[in-house]
């Protein structure tokens, strides 16, 4: 049994919202008796207040409850208070109450704009408008009692003296989702407003095996370094952080004993990218190669640090373009592998197809032996710790989600026969899919987990998805795999750059100074200026339909027969030019310069 994390103060748990002409007052209504927090509607700046002000008879101020405040973004101009509007209860994560976020809202404390130049209110409109699709960010999940940013075994090694500190100041930055929108509240010493939330997934279930009841629970937490969308963060940066790097822990309770496995996914630790430019596939693009050994060293030693012994399964394609970025992935893993670190190339493609997953056990016997070595976590009824985990398996395909999904839910389900036969559970020979409820549970909560993860990532749910679910491929599964692609291609070339400009206004990676964003920028000339693929697209279609049309009448005159071939020739010459100048018509980020 896992001891509570007991901080020195409580974390506010409902409060009230007051929308005052001059300020937002935010009422703690839990039962506390904290001070209120007042926040200027002028420029955001924070202060306790012992009571609340008068409320005028001509204007009665809006008033709205509240679950907590996410933190404080800073614009130009103006401050944006985020605060969570509504929650959904989804589990609890070692006996503590979770809960994810279903609605966020951005009150803004902007009355100095009306004073500012035409042009910086321009800008601020431009990028307050970014927050409108934060509003919209999945996967947001918090507790108020508890520390989800640490994984089990971390929380377990807490000290007295840590486990008495304030929840933010335990978390885990990596994994902090809004570390940067706290800043302010933080320097203003605002302990009870503070409430640490991560982006990920939160998955659990229950199932009896004869009179035992074992609780599963699974999370993932979304390393904030280099986060982003799917074609808009590729590979590592220089300091070796990757793009969609996800730590996942499966918690399994049973008879006061708790046990806890770690598997993390990462993009390639090297400098790549791809250019969205309309293309299906863009080309891979690598940068600095002769940087490549260097970042990859960075990037493992960093994990040796966190996790210990790391095992790097690399699940992509031995031909092709994935083949040669996989040979420069091994090539640059050779200068740190060792004792410690091992370097794995398993092709994904090449060895299940798009139908025989039940081969990834070839896979299995080839690291089964680190998983033995390794193991993982392991309390007793006591909370004693019985056994330790002492390394991690890191996955990786192209993307980190559809192939790496199947492929962690394959390791955690044989962890999970593992530990259920150490808890006694289990005869020697017995799995879990003898166990029609505990299988159809498990199956279930990793395609959700999966389905989060690139949700978050892609904008659409995991490919190959059906496996996990039902065990098999079905031919639905096979549909809706084509039409996630379809949709991901649409998301990557029109909806996501925008999407990677509000993460990076809210993770601090952009950073809005006057002196830069009012900087007058170089002028786009020509069809660059007006160019945008509904258009390009509109004209391809009014083309072909004029084509359409003066060929139904060319049989009453050959004039019409010319006609329908000229309409067809600009037609198809529109579309060659928006394909050869793809990079121009698709939805590209604007905040390119990185924190400092």
């Amino acid at each position: 049994m896992m001891e509570k994390t007991d901080s020195a103060q409580k974390l506010y748990t409902r409060m009230r919202l007051w929308e005052f002409p001059d300020q937002y007052v935010i009422e703690p209504t839990d039962g506390s008796c904290g001070s209120s927090l007042s926040v200027s509607r002028v420029d955001g700046s924070m202060k306790l207040i012992e009571e609340l002000p008068q409320c005028s008879s001509v204007r009665v101020p809006k008033i709205r409850t509240i679950f907590g405040v996410i933190g404080m973004l800073k614009l130009l101009a103006g401050s944006y208070l985020i605060v969570i509007t509504d929650r959904e209860s989804v589990g609890s994560y070692l006996g503590h109450p979770i809960f994810r976020i279903s609605s966020l809202k951005v009150f803004p404390c902007d009355h100095s704009v009306n004073s500012s130049p035409v042009e910086q209110k321009k800008m601020e409109a431009e990028f307050s408008g970014l927050l409108n699709v934060a509003e919209k960010t999945p996967g947001l999940y918090f507790s108020y009692d508890t520390n989800l940013t640490l994984s089990a075994q971390r929380l377990h090694a807490l000290g007295d003296e840590s486990k008495l500190l304030p929840l933010w100041r335990q978390a885990e930055p990596r994994f902090l989702w809004n570390n940067y929108l706290l800043e302010v509240l933080i320097d203003s010493k605002l302990d009870p407003y503070l409430l640490p939330v991560i982006q990920g997934s939160f998955q659990n279930f229950q199932a009896a095996i004869g009179k035992d009841i074992v609780d599963v629970t699974l999370i993932a937490r979304r390393c904030t370094r280099r986060t982003g969308t799917r074609l808009w963060r590729r590979g590592a940066d220089s300091d070796g952080y990757v793009a969609n790097f996800v730590e996942s822990e499966q918690i399994v309770q049973l008879n006061g004993f708790t046990a806890s496995f770690v598997q993390i996914r990462g993009s390639i630790p090297l400098l790549w990218e791809q250019i969205v430019d309309l293309t299906y596939k863009p080309k891979f693009e690598l940068v600095k190669t002769e940087e490549f050994p260097r970042i990859a060293e960075r990037h493992f030693l960093d994990l040796r640090k966190k996790y210990g012994a790391v095992l790097a399964v690399d699940l992509v394609n031995t031909h092709g373009a994935e083949g040669r970025l996989s040979e420069k992935f091994a090539s640059a893993s050779q200068h740190v592998t060792g004792d410690d670190v091992r370097y794995l190339h398993f092709d994904f493609h090449q060895i299940c197809g798009h139908v025989h997953f039940e081969r990834l056990s070839i896979l299995y016997e080839q690291i089964s032996d680190f998983l033995d070595q390794n193991g993982y976590m392991l309390l007793n009824e006591h909370g004693e710790k019985m056994k330790e985990q002492l390394g991690v398996v890191r996955t990786n395909c192209i993307d980190c989600l559809d192939r790496t999904n199947v492929t962690q839910s394959m390791i955690a389900r044989k962890i999970l026969e593992s530990q259920l036969r150490r808890l006694g559970i289990f005869a020697a020979e017995e799995t879990i899919s003898s166990h029609p409820n505990l299988d159809d549970s498990f199956k279930i909560i990793w395609a959700n987990h999966g389905d989060d993860i690139s949700t978050q990532y892609s904008g659409t749910p995991a490919l190959k998805g059906d496996f996990v679910r039902y065990g098999q491929r079905t031919i639905q599964g096979i549909l809706k795999d084509g039409w996630n692609a379809l949709l991901r291609y649409y998301l990557n070339n029109f909806v996501d750059g925008t999407k990677q400009d509000a993460i990076d206004l809210l993770q601090g990676h952009y950073i809005v100074s006057v002196s830069r964003d009012l900087t007058p920028t170089t002028q786009k000339g020509g069809l660059e200026a007006v160019a945008s693929f509904p258009l390009a697209f509109s004209l391809v279609l009014t083309g072909f339909f004029f084509a359409a049309m003066s060929l139904r009448q060319a049989r009453y005159d050959l004039r019409h027969l010319f006609f329908s071939m000229l309409w067809a020739g600009l037609s198809i010459a529109i579309a060659g030019f928006v394909k050869a100048n793809g990079r121009i018509f698709c939805n590209r980020p604007r905040l390119h310069k990185p924190r400092s």
